[in-house]
C-alpha cells in the first residue's frame, strides 16, 4: 500500500495539462445535442410539434399515431448528430441514473439492414424492475417494470446515445423513481397556486415551480483517490489525520482557480452547453480542493433532470483530466462538507415571480400571500422537510458548524420580519378605512423599498428567503433534487388549498372584501407559524434549547428523521394531492432505511479491513524497527541502554496501546453488526447500525489517526490528507 501511495504521488506530480478547445461563443452550441424546439420544428410535422408542445405546457397526452411521427423525427435528428443507440434514461431510487442502450440497427427477415425506432419504443420500454430498489412491493413471479416517456423534459444525445427522459413504474403501477412523484407535485402546486393567483390576476392560467441548484464537490487526482480503498468504495475517507494546514486560513474560498481544475471546468461546461444545461457560475469553495457550480434557474422538472445529468457529465469529464469527483457530503473530516442548495420559487405564465415583490400594493399583497403561505407550509411540515434531506452521508454534514443544523427553521431577514410584525397587528374582521390605507401605503406598499437592498443571508438557516426565492440549504450534495422538491411543492400546494378555502369562507360568510379577507387569514398564519422563524445563529447550543422550547423537532440521525415520511399526516398529504399512494410512500421509507443500514454496513467492513489489514501490520512493522533499535542499543550500552532507548520504548508502548484499542474496537463492531443484521425488520436494523455500530467508527479512527502521527511516513499505507487536499 505504501508503494501504491508513493506511485500515485509521483504520477500526480507528473501530470500534464489537458488542452481544452472552447467554442468562440457558448450561445452557438447551447442545446446543440438536445431535441428542443428548434430541432422539433425542423424534424416534426406541424401536428406532431403542436402535440408535443401541448404536452409540455398543459400536460396533455400524446396520441399513439403522433408518437410514431415524433419517434421518426427524433431518430433522424439523432442519427444526423452521430447517435447509434437509444435508451430510456430514468432515475430509480438508487440515487443514480439508469440506462440500457439499444441500437437503432435492425436486421430484416430478408437480410437487409435498417435503422428502426418506432412510437412504441419511444413511449414505453420494459426494464427489469427486480434489480432496482422496490421496497418489497414487487411480486417475485413478475420482474417487469416500465419506463414511460416524459415529453416535458427534452431528449438529448450523450456520446453516441439518444437519451429519452422517462418515468419508471413497477408492473403493479407504483412509482419506483424520483421523477413520477415530482411531476405529480408540480401539477398539484400548479393547480393550487393558479387558483390563488386569480385573486390578483385573472389572466394567470398556469404556475410553474422553478429551481436553481448549486452543486458543491471535491476534485481529487484520480491516482491519489484510487490509492485509498475508502474513497473508492465509500466515497469518503474513513481514516486520516487532519492536515496541519486545512481551511483555517480562509484562503481558498473564491480564490484563483488552479489551472488544471479550470481546464476541467471549461471542458465540462462545454459539454453542459451542448446538453442545454445553463451553467453560469463556478468558484472555489471553502475547503481545499472543493468547488461549486451553479446554473441559471429553470422549470423544476427540467432542473432536476439537468442536475442528475450534470453529475454524470462531471464524472466522465473528470476522468479525461485524471480527476475523481467526490460528491459525498463529508469526504474529509475537519474541513467543510458539500451541499446542494435548492433555490425554489413559483412563476406564472404571465411572467411574474410570485416570490418577488412588485411595484404596487396589490402586487405586494400577492407576494405576501405566497411568502407567508410558504412559511406556514414549512412550519406545519418541518419534520417531513427534515426527512427529505436525510441520508447516511448528509448526517455527517448537518449541524457540523459548516452547514445548517438538523433543526428546520426559516430565515427572512430583519426588514421582512418588521413587515410581518405589522401584519400581525391587523384587526380581526373588517378593516377601518384608516387601517386599510395605512396597510396599503405604509406596510405593503413599501416592501420594494425595504428589501431592495436586502443583503441578509443567514448561512446557518436551512430555509432562507433570499430576496425573490427560498433557498433550501440543507440538501446533500449527492441527493436527487426531486426528493426535497416533491415535498416542498406538495406542502405549499396543500397550504394554498387551505388558504383559498379560508379566504373564500370569509368573503362568503363574513361578507369581507377580498383584500380584507386575505389580510385576516395572513394575520393568523403569521401568528401560527411564528415559532419556525429564526434570525440568529443556528450553530450554537442556545438555538437547540430555544428550538426545543418552541416545540420544533431536532432529528439528528437519518433513522429518526425518516419516520416523518410514514406518519399519518404525511401519508394523508401525499394521498390527498394524488402525489403518492400509501404503498408508494411506505416503499420509499423501506428503501431509505435499508439503504442507510447498507451504507453503514459497507463503511464498517471497509474500516475493519483497512484498520486490521493495513494500519495494524504497518504499525507492527514500525514497532519491530523500534524494537531492533532498542536491542541494538542494549548490546552497545548494556545496562545503561534504558536511558538511551527511553523514547523508543515509550513509542513501542504507545503503538501497542493503539493496536490493542483498534483490534478491540473492530471485534466489538463486528459483533454489533451481526446483531444489527439479525434485527426484526429494516427499521430496527437501521436504528441498530446507527446507535450500536456507527459509534465504533470514531473510536477506531481515533487510534488509527494517532498511529499515522507515530509511524514512519515512508511506510504509512494510506495517502494522507495533505496529499489528497493540496496536491494539484
Amino acid at each position: 500500500m505504501s508503494t501504491l501511495r508513493f506511485q500515485a504521488l509521483k504520477e500526480t506530480l507528473n501530470r500534464k495539462e489537458i488542452a481544452v478547445n472552447e467554442p468562440a461563443r457558448r450561445s452557438d452550441i447551447f442545446g446543440k445535442n438536445v431535441f428542443g424546439k428548434g430541432a422539433m420544428r425542423q424534424h416534426l410535422n406541424k401536428d406532431a410539434y403542436i402535440s408535443v408542445q401541448d404536452a409540455i405546457i398543459n400536460g396533455s397526452k400524446i396520441d399513439r399515431n403522433i408518437a410514431d411521427h415524433v419517434s421518426t423525427g427524433m431518430k433522424e435528428w439523432a442519427i444526423q448528430n452521430g447517435a447509434t443507440h437509444y435508451t430510456h434514461w430514468f432515475q430509480p431510487l438508487t440515487g443514480a441514473t439508469a440506462e440500457k442502450h439499444d441500437a437503432f440497427f435492425e436486421l430484416e427477415m430478408d437480410g437487409t439492414v435498417i435503422e428502426k425506432f418506432g412510437g412504441g419504443q419511444l413511449v414505453q420500454q420494459e426494464p427489469d424492475a427486480s434489480s432496482f430498489p422496490n421496497g418489497g412491493i414487487r411480486n417475485t413471479f413478475e420482474a417487469r417494470g416500465y419506463t414511460a416517456w416524459d415529453p416535458t423534459s427534452p431528449a438529448f444525445i450523450m456520446g453516441t446515445t439518444l437519451c429519452i427522459p422517462t418515468v419508471f413504474v413497477a408492473y403493479t403501477g407504483e412509482a419506483l423513481d424520483y421523477k413520477t412523484p415530482l411531476l405529480r407535485s408540480l401539477q398539484a402546486v400548479d393547480s393550487a397556486a393558479t387558483d390563488v393567483c386569480k385573486y390578483f390576476d385573472k389572466n394567470v392560467s398556469k404556475v410553474v415551480a422553478t429551481l436553481g441548484w448549486e452543486q458543491e464537490y471535491f476534485l481529487i487526482d484520480s491516482a491519489l483517490a484510487d490509492s485509498r480503498p475508502d474513497l473508492q468504495l465509500a466515497g469518503r475517507t474513513l481514516l486520516g489525520h487532519s492536515s496541519a494546514k486545512g481551511q483555517q486560513l480562509d484562503d481558498h474560498y473564491f480564490g484563483a482557480i488552479p489551472t488544471r481544475v479550470l481546464n476541467f471546468m471549461r471542458d465540462m461546461e462545454t459539454e453542459c452547453m451542448l446538453l442545454g444545461i445553463p451553467v453560469k457560475t463556478r468558484h472555489n469553495e471553502v475547503a481545499p480542493n472543493q468547488f461549486e457550480l451553479a446554473p441559471i434557474f429553470e422549470e423544476a422538472n427540467l432542473a432536476v433532470d439537468h442536475n442528475s445529468l450534470l453529475m454524470d457529465v462531471m464524472k466522465k469529464v473528470a476522468s479525461r483530466h485524471f480527476f475523481k469527483v467526490l460528491f459525498h457530503e463529508k469526504p474529509f473530516a475537519g474541513v467543510n462538507g458539500s451541499g446542494k442548495h435548492n433555490n425554489w420559487s413559483l412563476a406564472t405564465n404571465t411572467g411574474v415571480n410570485l416570490l418577488s415583490p412588485g411595484s404596487t400594493p396589490m402586487k405586494n399583497l400577492q407576494f405576501l400571500t405566497f411568502f407567508v403561505n410558504t412559511i406556514k407550509a414549512v412550519h406545519d411540515h418541518e419534520e417531513l422537510i427534515r426527512a427529505t434531506i436525510a441520508s447516511a452521508s448528509n448526517d455527517h454534514r448537518l449541524g457540523a458548524n459548516e452547514a445548517p443544523p438538523a433543526i428546520i427553521s426559516v430565515f427572512i431577514g430583519s426588514q421582512l420580519t418588521r413587515v410581518l410584525d405589522e401584519l400581525e397587528k391587523v384587526t380581526d374582521g373588517k378593516l377601518s378605512p384608516e387601517e386599510k390605507t395605512d396597510l396599503k401605503l405604509n406596510v405593503v406598499g413599501k416592501i420594494p423599498e425595504v428589501i431592495l437592498d436586502n443583503t441578509d443571508r443567514n448561512r446557518t438557516s436551512p430555509f432562507a428567503f433570499t430576496g425573490n426565492k427560498f433557498e433550501l440549504r440543507a440538501v446533500g450534495s449527492t441527493a436527487n433534487c426531486a426528493n426535497p422538491m416533491t415535498v416542498l411543492n406538495a406542502i405549499v400546494a396543500q397550504q394554498l388549498i387551505e388558504f383559498k378555502a379560508e379566504v373564500d369562507a370569509l368573503i362568503k360568510d363574513k361578507k369581507l372584501k377580498k383584500d380584507e379577507a386575505i389580510f385576516n387569514v395572513l394575520r393568523e398564519y403569521i401568528k401560527k407559524s411564528k415559532k419556525i422563524r429564526f434570525e440568529g445563529d443556528g450553530y450554537g447550543e442556545a438555538w437547540e434549547k430555544e428550538a426545543k422550547k418552541r416545540g420544533l423537532s431536532n432529528n439528528k440521525t437519518t433513522p429518526n428523521a425518516l419516520k416523518a415520511k410514514i406518519s399519518k399526516k404525511s401519508i394523508q398529504l401525499f394521498e390527498g394531492l394524488n402525489i403518492m399512494s400509501k404503498v408508494e410512500t411506505e416503499l420509499r421509507y423501506e428503501i431509505e432505511v435499508e439503504e442507510y443500514a447498507l451504507r453503514i454496513q459497507i463503511e464498517g467492513r471497509i474500516l475493519g479491513d483497512i484498520a486490521r489489514n493495513h494500519v495494524i501490520p504497518t504499525a507492527i512493522k514500525y514497532q519491530n524497527t523500534l524494537i531492533e533499535n532498542v536491542v541494538g542499543l542494549k548490546e552497545i550500552f548494556g545496562k545503561d541502554f534504558k536511558k538511551m532507548a527511553k523514547e523508543q520504548m515509550t513509542l513501542i508502548e504507545e503503538i501497542s496501546e493503539h493496536i490493542e484499542n483498534i483490534n478491540k474496537g473492530i471485534t466489538e463492531m463486528t459483533e454489533a453488526r451481526k446483531k444489527a443484521n439479525n434485527a426484526k425488520n429494516a427499521e430496527a436494523t437501521a436504528a441498530s447500525y446507527c446507535d450500536d455500530v456507527k459509534p465504533y467508527f470514531d473510536v477506531i479512527r481515533y487510534h488509527c489517526d494517532k498511529l499515522e502521527l507515530l509511524v514512519d511516513d515512508e511506510i504509512w499505507p494510506l495517502t494522507k490528507y495533505r496529499e489528497l487536499l493540496f496536491t494539484r
